[in-house]
């Protein structure tokens, strides 16, 4: 089925992003990935060693660029100015790579975005020739600034980064599906295959998820699980799902029957 996913004019097959943090060792990140069958990769930019450090063990040696596309992004950054220098180094780091996502959070705590200095950096980098996704509040006239700003995707949270619980609000996720002219993609908070195929099935275009594979019992199953998840939610979406009804419809048909 020719059904991909698009961002910034490229293709990808796979409607599942993933994260490189939380596992165990780099292989762990490496098979997980292969299992979730992934084409794009998140990378903080802070934590992970992506050629920074010369004598570390680097992720390029298990997800090297030629199979995978790096998604530097800037956990960690609590201001627009941090924000965008992280992305400059990435992009030196990464000879020019210009897809990146942007996260600038409000407060260690709920480690919720701060959509003021959000929306000041994403026009800094989408003005110095960035390919901006973007971790937003499901908030669907500021998901409607930053698509107008000129970034390439953006992603609200279902709940909050690392909860685990879910898509809390399905009806503001639908409205900002329904006004976007950019992929949507849900980000943070998807805690299990269920999860996933919900945010498929209302629309989006994708899901991003690092702690529901790396924190899960068996990460390279839970990855599995979810890449199926993601296949069956998008198929149901695209199928059409009946309508809800208040009362019972027999499956089989009224006529003819034996009396």
């Amino acid at each position: 089925m020719n059904d991909f996913l698009t961002i910034a004019g490229k293709q990808y097959r796979s409607r599942l992003l993933v994260g490189s943090g939380k596992y165990r060792d780099l292989n762990e990140t490496r098979d997980a990935t292969l299992a979730a069958e992934a084409e794009i990769v998140t990378v903080a930019i802070r934590r992970v060693n992506i050629g920074q450090d010369p004598n570390a063990p680097s992720l390029l040696d298990v997800l090297p660029t030629k199979d995978f596309t790096l998604l530097p992004n800037t956990a960690g950054c609590y201001n627009a100015q941090d924000a965008v220098y992280t992305l400059q180094m990435a992009r030196e780091l990464l000879d020019g790579h210009k897809l990146v996502k942007l996260e600038v959070l409000g407060d260690e705590q709920t480690l919720f975005p701060h959509m003021p200095e959000t929306l000041k950096a994403a026009e800094t980098l989408v003005r110095d020739g960035f390919d901006v996704m973007v971790y937003c509040s499901d908030d669907p006239v500021q998901a409607k600034l930053l698509q107008e700003i000129g970034c390439v995707a953006v992603m609200p949270l279902a709940s909050l980064i690392g909860s685990g619980m879910g898509i809390v609000n399905p009806w503001n996720l639908s409205l900002i599906i329904e006004q976007a002219t950019v992929p949507v993609l849900v980000d943070a908070g998807v805690g299990t295959a269920s999860d996933a195929a919900i945010a498929m099935e209302l629309g989006c275009d994708g899901v991003l998820m690092n702690t529901a594979i790396a924190a899960a019992r068996e990460p390279v199953r839970m990855a599995r699980a979810m890449k199926l998840a993601v296949q069956a939610g998008r198929e149901a979406y695209l199928a059409g799902r009946m309508p809800k009804r208040f009362v019972a419809a027999p499956s089989s048909p009224r006529e003819g029957r034996m009396t």
